[in-house]
């Protein structure tokens, strides 16, 4: 049944980043990194995390099954400092059996699980894509919603496209699936089409004119196709919607999702208009946003909301005029609140484990002893090429030693030689993490970070098509960290996979990289790269390939 222990005041944060989210071009996670974002997202507070779609692959039913056992096991803290139940542990699902049974099977270990099947009820999603009825739709709906209640007393139901379809069938759809069982009824705004006006009232109308609905959880799910992702949710949310479908910076398809932190810091900046709150802990969404960017390689715009680089930055000078007298004169929220701090403690090249160990834990890292020791050693030799090392170079060199994904290739070494009538040549040593062999070999290019690339593929033997590369200063200061994000593509030949609305799309795959070195933090974010790509292209030999009509949307 719905939890409403929470009291009305509070609105249900359920989080899409390992399933919508990861349906960004590029945005391709392994299970240990998927492992890890769980886990992050249960202390950052979050009800429901949405772990994945367990029907899409083997990979991805054991990615979620992974999450299931642990982090839906786990008892946590909440924002009072009190133990809590773990975070319910969802599962996606079409609305036929096979995938509901999918999802059942991945979900049921965690103490807490969900289905959440989806069937579309727009005019032209029925028609082209279903070619279905709307008979026939309400009475698969009902067919599948009583097939998961079957597995669960927690089941959400999702009427694909609500934005474009026929409020008084989609009040049908909704009162059968509350009929057969379902607990929470999710509105999504699948293509972004509605405005804050429009899907306000559409919240509002269901809730006053399907039967049952003010006995279930309203949730809503906004896409920012014309940017209205935010303002819809808050919409749905002033007309009586409970739950907020969400993902951490904004990540999804095309123009992404609803932000998290954009939703959690309105009601809480804002408490006295919405008179609501959330179980988030919000000092996390700083580190939680830094884990999905570095692990997706989805880099954060900097005027960003919440958590881009300009958030809580002053240049003009009227502007920092004010904020030297009274800081609310133009900041609404202080940094600390979102996890962002200023340390007081300056650490340098003479700085000792436990002082680094306290940082750590003040920026949220709670790193073990032999991930402490790999970031320790990092910390001391940046030490010695900067006076001080600040909280964003340590944050850097976390994400850079600890967030890394599963390799099938480790950089070993890399020497470049390049200048004016001299041909860019560098040469690469890797060793083969599965067999432990060290391969060296040269590369030529047009410039020294082309040259490496060449050197690196002539060792991994992975063609793939450099989409995107993109350089950083992590600090200010000629001696500050690169930090290199990369995109590559799968070439045509080696096939497509698909968009939500059935389109070709080509594979992405990002990575990211942390050096003094410009020219070594390239080499690894595009070695990181290649790695994900060599270890998708591994899964994809188990998988069951989703495509054209049967793509997932929601």
């Amino acid at each position: 049944m719905p939890n409403h222990s929470n009291g009305p005041d509070k609105v249900l944060i359920f989080d899409t980043t390992l399933r919508d989210g990861e349906q960004s071009p590029g945005a391709t996670l392994n299970a240990q990194e998927k492992l890890d974002i769980a886990r992050q997202l249960a202390r950052l507070g979050v009800d429901i995390i949405e772990a994945g779609f367990p029907a899409a692959s083997p990979g991805d039913l054991e990615a979620v099954r992974r999450i299931a056992e642990t982090v839906g096991q786990e008892m946590r803290v909440d924002k009072n400092g009190n133990p809590t139940e773990p975070p319910v542990i969802c599962g996606l699902a079409r609305a036929n059996k096979s995938d509901i049974d999918a999802a059942w099977e991945a979900i049921k270990s965690a103490r807490r699980p969900r289905i959440h099947t989806f069937l579309a009820t727009s005019p032209v999603h029925m028609e082209f894509k279903l070619k279905m009825s709307p008979e026939e739709v309400v009475e698969r709906t009902r067919q599948m919603v009583s097939h998961a209640r079957q597995y669960c007393d927690d089941v959400e139901f999702s009427p694909e496209d609500a934005g474009r379809s026929n409020p008084r069938f989609l009040y049908q759809v909704l009162a059968t699936a509350i009929a057969a069982g379902a607990t929470t009824l999710n509105i999504p705004d699948t293509v972004g089409y509605t405005t804050p006006d429009e899907f306000g009232r559409l919240i509002y109308d269901i809730r006053e004119h399907t039967p049952g609905a003010k006995d279930v959880v309203i949730s809503v799910h906004c896409h920012n196709d014309l940017g209205f992702a935010t303002a819809n949710t808050m919409a749905g949310i002033q007309n009586g919607a409970r739950q907020a479908e969400v993902t951490l910076n904004g990540i999804g398809e095309r123009a992404g999702n609803t932000s998290l932190e954009e939703v959690v810091m309105a009601l809480y900046v804002r408490q006295q208009i919405y008179e609501l709150d959330t179980n988030i802990i919000t000092q996390e969404i700083h580190r939680s946003s830094d884990m999905v960017s570095r692990y997706t390689g989805m880099v954060i715009q900097p005027n960003k909301a919440i958590v881009g680089a300009n958030a809580f930055a002053h240049e003009a000078g009227i502007h920092q005029d004010g904020m030297l007298k009274n800081k609310r004169t133009y900041e609404i929220m202080d940094a600390d609140t979102i996890g962002l701090s200023h340390s007081k403690l300056v650490l340098g090249k003479h700085s000792g484990r436990h002082a680094f160990r306290v940082r750590l834990n003040d920026l949220g890292y709670h790193l073990d002893d032999e991930e402490l020791d790999k970031v320790f050693k990092r910390f001391k030799a940046l030490a010695d090429k900067k006076k001080t090392v600040s909280d964003a170079d340590i944050e850097a060199l976390v994400a850079d030693e600890v967030y890394q994904p599963q390799e099938s290739w480790e950089l070993m070494n890399v020497q470049v030689q390049c200048g004016s009538n001299v041909v860019p040549t560098a040469v690469v040593t890797l060793r083969n993490v599965a067999s432990g062999e060290v391969i060296t070999d040269a590369g030529f290019g047009t410039g020294p970070v082309d040259a490496v690339y060449q050197g690196i593929d002539k060792i991994a033997k992975a063609p793939n098509i450099l989409t995107e590369f993109l350089v950083q200063a992590v600090t200010e200061g000629i001696d500050a960290n690169g930090d290199v994000t990369v995109r590559i593509a799968v070439p045509e030949s080696r096939g497509y996979t698909h968009t939500a609305q059935g389109r070709p799309r080509r594979r992405l795959f990002s990575g990211r990289g942390i050096d003094t070195d410009i020219v070594v933090a390239s080499a690894k974010a595009y070695l990181q790269a290649v790695n994900k790509m060599i270890a998708a292209e591994s899964e994809d030999a188990a998988t069951v390939r989703i495509a054209g009509d049967d793509a997932v949307a929601v």
